[in-house]
């Protein structure tokens, strides 16, 4: 597929596992995206159950020339003491016009790497983010809601909305498929309504 969407998970030891799955196999199944698995230094990492992942890439710039967009998986490793330094992939991603997206502890990688500077976002909760990053440049742009906020091409949410996540994600991405990402939103909807 000449026009086919590549897309960077961004993972780190201790991901957390639910965080990715609707966005990867939405994005592959339902659009024709590959996606790809990054991780510093290309090494293997282990998530949150325990799985082991043995990335396709490492985190470097030169690597990842390709990507139209990167999302930024969490992982408690994210707020620890000495987080990965992912900022130069995310702004060259961003740089060159694609998504930059996180979810979770993943945003403080974005809070970082200044992505959030110039536009709305959201987290785990504002003092969440500000205890963690404090004084971050857009911290004013902060949303304090449940679910994701896109806002140009930045995505962010909290780690209990991988659904919103994939939705924002997929739409930022794909804005000309409306049609299918209306009923990727049905089947969620669905899904909640009926259970509850």
């Amino acid at each position: 597929m000449p026009d086919q969407k590549i897309i960077g998970f961004l993972f780190i030891e201790g991901f957390a596992d639910w965080e990715y799955g609707l966005l990867a196999a939405s994005a592959v199944e339902w659009f024709g995206a590959r996606a790809v698995s990054l991780t510093p230094e290309g090494k293997p990492v282990t998530a949150i159950s325990g799985f082991r992942l043995t990335p396709d890439r490492s985190t470097a710039v030169e690597e990842n020339a390709d990507l139209d967009a990167v999302a930024v998986i969490g992982s408690d490793q994210w707020a620890g003491k000495a987080p990965p330094d992912v900022a130069e992939l995310l702004k060259a991603v961003a740089t060159s016009g694609g998504v930059v997206g996180g979810i979770c502890a993943g945003t403080l990688a974005l809070a970082r790497a200044g992505i959030f500077e110039e536009a709305k976002h959201t987290s785990n909760g504002r003092d969440w983010i500000n205890g963690h990053e404090a004084g971050y440049a857009g911290g004013l742009n902060y949303q304090d809601v449940p679910y994701a906020v896109a806002d140009g091409k930045v995505v962010s949410a909290p780690g209990s909305a991988p659904g919103t996540f994939a939705l924002a994600f997929l739409n930022t991405l794909y804005p000309e498929r409306a049609g299918d990402l209306a009923q990727m939103r049905t089947l969620f909807v669905r899904e909640y309504a009926e259970a509850s």
